[in-house]
């Protein structure tokens, strides 16, 4: 999900800013004074790591005002992975330092620094949290695993944290940063167990319909039972269903863009079968109750006056019709929603009586198969294509050939906007 215009910079600096903040905080309390270099590589390594790590577990709270501070919970998320593969990469270089330090002294000494049998327990500790955050990168790194397993072994890494954390307590004792690091990671990790993972912040509602929008596809209305949330078109929440009558839900969390919204807090939810889950939800029925959590994203929010190009395909038109419920269009907006078939569009009918209503929206529809669109064809029935704003979302391959056909017409990357959220 890339940044708008008018959050770019704070959106693509919050997550690292605060990565370098801890990392720096922390190698700046702990600077070696008066220590042979290969030693002093091996503290500011290790505080690194450790900065990094803690890092990697805030960033992966999942709460909607935080994740919005930290430039959305995509970005957030895409910055827990390379925080925890730059520590884990940076943490390998403290052993093998404090070995070259002491080679300089005797061979053997060096072994010995190598070798955890030859070690208190204390260093145990640091070996133990490496290791397990070596088999958890290495499990979580694996795409195809299924998303259940791939969930419960990250947890494996937050182990490796914590075993970190007091290797490094255990030899330093109480120090107030220390005590600080290892307070964020206890917040951090309590929060993502409990709040998140267990849902207990969850806001609950309850489906009052389920309608067909296409092949494999439903929309979900949705009621509070309590407070509601308060989304914007563009933006997803994500969702765990439980039991009903006939219904058996899986109780797990995924995320859904928000397809309408109302000012009584209703909501409706897009799905479509496209995994184990969202098969499952294709049988939903009135009655069960949804926990939700969110809302989060920020696409298509601060739209401005400017004209827009919306491209959208199969389920990626759910943001947009999101948009196009809401309220009429503000400036002069040309959809194009590419899909397989007439069965798979979603909204289809809809979309052309909005078009008919509002004299700004433009709608071009196409169905392209199972051939790859012809998206310079397409981009060339849009008028004043360079003044204006692109957002997309659909397929991978259907955005990569988009962004390079616009590129190919001089659109800057600055006016181009997608929706990609990958919830690994």
């Amino acid at each position: 999900m890339k940044a708008m215009p008018t959050r770019g910079i704070v959106g693509r600096i919050a997550a690292p800013l605060t990565a370098c903040s801890v990392t720096l905080a922390g190698v700046w309390w702990a600077w070696p004074q008066q220590l042979p270099a290969w030693r002093s590589a091996a503290i500011i390594s290790g505080w690194t790591a450790s900065g990094l790590l803690v890092t990697s577990l805030l960033l992966m709270v999942r709460e909607p005002h935080l994740a919005r501070l930290l430039g959305g919970l995509e970005a957030s998320y895409r910055w827990h992975h390379r925080c925890g593969l730059l520590a884990y990469l940076i943490l390998l270089g403290h052993p093998l330092a404090l070995a070259i330090d002491a080679w300089g002294e005797a061979p053997q000494l060096a072994w010995q620094t190598l070798n955890p049998l030859a070690q208190s327990w204390p260093l145990w500790l640091g070996w133990a949290g490496l290791l397990l955050l070596m088999f958890g990168l290495t499990a979580t790194l694996a795409i195809h695993l299924p998303y259940r397993q791939w969930r419960g072994l990250h947890w494996v890494l937050a182990g490796g944290v914590l075993l970190g954390l007091s290797h490094v307590y255990v030899l330093l004792g109480h120090e107030p940063l220390l005590l600080g690091l290892s307070a964020i990671a206890g917040i951090a990790l309590a929060w993502r167990a409990l709040a998140s993972d267990l849902g207990l912040l969850a806001h609950p509602y309850r489906v009052t319909q389920v309608e067909t929008r296409a092949v494999n596809m439903i929309e979900a209305s949705l009621a509070p039972c309590a407070a509601a949330l308060s989304p914007t078109p563009g933006q997803f929440v994500l969702a765990a269903f439980g039991d009903g009558v006939h219904y058996r839900g899986d109780h797990e969390y995924h995320p859904f863009t928000v397809s309408g919204m109302d000012p009584e807090g209703r909501l409706r939810i897009s799905v479509k079968a496209l995994g184990p889950a969202s098969r499952r939800i294709q049988k939903v029925e009135p009655g069960v109750l949804v926990r939700l959590q969110g809302p989060f994203g920020n696409f298509l929010a601060n739209l401005g006056n400017t004209p827009q190009l919306w491209v959208a395909g199969g389920i990626g038109i759910t943001p947009f019709i999101a948009g196009l419920r809401a309220h009429p269009c503000q400036q002069a907006t040309t959809l194009i929603y590419l899909y397989r078939s007439l069965p798979d569009a979603m909204f289809l009918e809809e979309l052309h009586g909005l078009a008919a209503e509002d004299p700004l929206f433009e709608l071009l529809s196409e169905a392209c198969g199972n051939q790859d669109p012809d998206v310079d064809r397409l981009l060339g029935q849009v008028s004043r294509l360079s003044e204006r704003e692109v957002q997309m979302c659909g397929p991978p391959p259907m955005l990569a050939t988009l962004i390079a056909a616009l590129y190919r017409r001089g659109i800057p990357s600055a006016s181009i906007h997608f929706e990609s959220f990958d919830f690994r």
